[in-house]
């Protein structure tokens, strides 16, 4: 009998061991999944124009070793762009008009840069940028200060609860009082400030930054501006008579004088209350010329926050889950114009994404695979086979995407908060070149879907309009349908108020609406009922005469 029971407690036993051999490799994966989320910080870099957004973008990545030159943007001593503005326009203009992504490693910290662009015009592209990222750096020019752009770019900021960090810019030119700039910025972005580095004076008599985070000082001694080998000097007490040498006495105690002055009426940094969006820590400097970005960077990399849980219609989705999520915020046409190829950036939210599994496409219901997804440093693309919560990853489309889609692993999910604004100006599209009809259709087809204006078809008479937030998108869609699809257009005004996307409960008043206002309906790229309102007259009385109808402004409804 004995003998008889030994073979059972030998296979319990072994299965008891696989059993835990399994639970240990689950184990082990939960823990590389969750360090991989741990040591991520995407972030956007947001401002109003020219306030030398992309510029702190190029140093952070000079800093972090991703590049070894930085590109002025608008300078005609080097002959090279910024990194981050790699269409032919940006180059031209010296301005961002796509949110561009790049990756880099700092420190053992997986740092994913979203550099968006910081013209009005272009601010849906903005938008829709931070429901990706986990937290934000708002430049501000530290002699125009608070800026227009930088309030609105704030109040989305707010909606969210983003973590928000400040960097004063261009001390290297005449600012305004450091003081009155941290008052000018808790009144108008309405968020309470605490400054973790401060400035020795400005303009042509700037020093330097004192680190109040870490207690030290930086001061660049060396004229090496477009390279991170400038050379510094670090004091780690204040009131050392080595200061007064160095910057002179004068400087020495303003700068004691405005740090006793700073903890006396700021109160203590706390991580909490930044990562809750209720208080900004401030730091000021010069990106072209290397002063406090290195501070900043440090800071960053310490406080930012790992990804954070994502938001769905049925539920929230917490990063360290086993099972892939992910959402399109943003499609690119064209990144390679020699391969004509459409690249969907998806931001991951949970498990990890693995190239050459199949995923489902939650709107069309397929499962996909992807054999070459890429990781990006601005235009240059690498294959990756995994990318983890936080992580940017590019996929190749064909033209099956749109912004908003979700991948999963099989989980019907909907991410919400990725819209697209009503537009504020609209124009009809006319064909150009007759010989071109296909390459424009494709070209009108595949610019739509980046999102970066809409395409509404009039109802009346058939004819294609486009709606845009700001005048130079009409710019940009001719000067990259020309050079990118090898189609010409031309612009027909239109007298449009308000486009608003329209449904009900009630068909027979939505068909008599309909009927109605034959003239002034569209349908968009997408099949919904636009409503083409061409007074804010007209659109009130409709709003009155048809209480079944909901209008809807943002097409997330």
């Amino acid at each position: 009998m004995f003998f008889k029971i030994l073979p059972i407690v030998a296979v319990i036993s072994t299965k008891i061991s696989i059993f835990a051999a399994a639970s240990k490799l689950i184990d082990k994966q939960d823990m590389t999944l969750q360090e991989e989320i741990t040591r991520r910080r995407t972030f956007a870099v947001i401002a109003h124009p020219d306030a030398g957004k992309t510029t702190l973008t190029e140093k952070l990545l000079l800093f972090g070793g991703a590049i070894h030159i930085a590109g002025a943007v608008k300078s005609n001593k080097i002959k090279k762009g910024a990194t981050s503005d790699f269409m032919e326009i940006e180059r031209q203009r010296g301005i961002s008009v796509a949110t561009s992504v790049m990756g880099f490693e700092y420190k053992d910290i997986k740092i994913n840069i979203l550099d968006t662009p910081g013209h009005e015009d272009f601010a849906e592209d903005t938008y829709r940028t931070l429901t990706a990222v986990d937290s934000v750096i708002i430049v501000i020019d530290g002699a125009k200060g608070v800026e227009s752009q930088t309030r609105k770019l704030m109040n989305v900021c707010r909606m969210r609860n983003t973590p928000v960090m400040v960097f004063v810019n261009k001390l290297d030119r005449p600012c305004k009082d450091p003081f009155d700039l941290l008052d000018e910025i808790e009144n108008e972005l309405q968020i309470r400030v605490r400054p973790l580095s401060f400035p020795i004076s400005s303009g042509p008599t700037f020093k330097g930054v004192y680190n109040l985070y870490e207690h030290n000082i930086n001061l660049f001694t060396s004229d090496e501006r477009q390279t991170a080998d400038a050379t510094t000097v670090q004091i780690e007490d204040i009131s050392s008579p080595e200061l007064d040498t160095l910057i002179s006495k004068r400087y020495a105690t303003q700068l004691r004088d405005d740090i006793e002055l700073v903890e006396g009426v700021y109160e203590q940094f706390e991580r909490e209350q930044y990562l809750a969006g209720r208080l900004a820590p401030v730091f000021f400097g010069s990106a072209v010329n290397n002063f406090g970005v290195r501070e900043l960077l440090e800071c960053f990399i310490r406080i930012a926050p790992s990804p954070r849980p994502s938001t769905t219609q049925t539920r929230n989705v917490e990063p360290a889950e086993q099972k892939l999520t992910g959402f399109i915020f943003k499609i690119h046409a064209n990144m390679d114009p020699n391969h004509r190829d459409r690249i969907a950036f998806m931001k991951i939210c949970s498990g990890v994404f693995e190239r050459n599994k199949n995923y489902l496409h939650v709107p069309s219901g397929k499962s996909m695979k992807f054999s070459s997804p890429t990781a990006f440093m601005a235009e240059k693309k690498s294959v990756i086979d995994f990318a983890y919560p936080g992580d940017i990853v590019g996929l190749h489309d064909t033209g099956s995407f749109k912004i908003g889609d979700t991948f999963t692993e099989g989980e019907k999910l909907k991410f919400t908060g990725i819209p697209s604004f009503s537009p504020e100006l609209f124009r009809y599209i006319e064909n150009a070149d007759p010989m071109k009809f296909k390459q424009l259709a494709k070209g009108i087809d595949q610019l739509m879907d980046e999102g970066v204006a809409q395409l509404f078809v009039s109802s009346l008479n058939g004819r294609k309009i486009i709606g845009t937030v700001g005048a130079l998108q009409f710019e940009v869609i001719e000067y990259r349908l020309e050079h990118e699809y090898g189609a010409k257009c031309r612009w027909e005004p239109i007298s449009i108020h308000k486009a608003c996307w329209i449904e009900s409960d009630n068909a027979e008043q939505l068909a008599d609406f309909k009927r109605r206002k034959h003239a002034n309906m569209a349908v968009d790229k997408h099949g919904r009922d636009v409503f083409l309102a061409d007074t804010s007259y007209s659109l009130a009385l409709a709003q009155e005469k048809f209480p079944d109808i909901r209008f809807h402004f943002t097409s997330e409804f």
